[in-house]
């Protein structure tokens, strides 16, 4: 009976550690402390290499460090363990269209297929992944037409977010809009996003069409009041008061 009880507190001791230990490096990560964090996970990962939440996490520490084909590796992993996973698909499937945009077109082709099939499937798996319905709606949106490529296919991921999440379907209406040069359109869609949701990034998001596309000043200035007002910072006013004196 005292061995037994030995052995049940080493056993219980080792995993107070172990989630001691990932509780520090999930710290380090939420800082963006991704050298450090990659030092704790790595660790983590040597002593324990079927912990999916740490293979999980090394594949986004290498995400954010833009070291994709690590990231890949990492997310592979995960799908092969676990392939009705909605996340790691999305993960893998998203990091995969990343790196082809990095390298020739004869390679990013043989890798669309498995892009495109494990972005869907995420989506399949879960009705309601924001995110993977912007990686589609952007991929079909940025796709020449000859690899499948549509808008039509686009807008219908968009349609999908807003019913989802309105604020996201509005900013993913508003990229195609952008996309197909289509700017008056962009500034209806970024306005509803504005009404909707009335983040930064909604706001950067119209301030972008009307300085870089649409070359309008007073337009750039009123929005970049306007988000002012809600998102208060000395950035902004810098912004404001540059624009005043041109």
């Amino acid at each position: 009976m005292k061995k037994i009880l030995i052995a049940l507190f080493l056993f219980c001791g080792t995993m107070a550690y172990g989630q001691s230990a990932f509780a520090k490096a999930e710290q380090l990560f939420q800082a963006e402390k991704y050298d450090q964090a990659l030092i704790a996970f790595e660790k983590l990962n040597k002593q324990d290499a079927s912990n999916k939440k740490v293979i999980e996490r090394l594949g986004d520490i290498a995400g954010r460090k833009n070291d994709l084909e690590t990231a890949i590796t990492y997310y592979k992993k995960l799908v092969e363990r676990e392939p009705s996973n909605a996340n790691y698909n999305f993960k893998y499937g998203g990091t995969l269209g990343l790196h082809a945009k990095n390298v020739s077109k004869f390679k990013a082709l043989g890798m669309l297929d498995d892009v495109k099939r494990h972005l869907q499937k995420a989506a399949d798996l879960d009705t309601e992944h924001i995110e993977v319905r912007h990686a589609l709606s952007q991929m079909y949106c940025e796709l020449p037409g000859i690899v499948g490529g549509s808008i039509k296919k686009s807008r219908a991921y968009a349609d999908e977010l807003l019913a989802i999440s309105p604020v996201d379907g509005h900013l993913a209406h508003g990229f195609i809009d952008e996309y197909q040069k289509e700017y008056d359109k962009a500034v209806v869609s970024y306005r509803k996003a504005i009404k909707t949701g009335g983040s930064m990034l909604t706001y950067r998001k119209l301030i972008a069409v009307y300085k870089d596309h649409l070359k309008d000043t007073n337009s750039t200035r009123e929005v970049l009041k306007e988000a002012y007002k809600v998102h208060p910072s000395p950035s902004l006013k810098a912004e404001i008061t540059a624009l005043e004196k041109s």
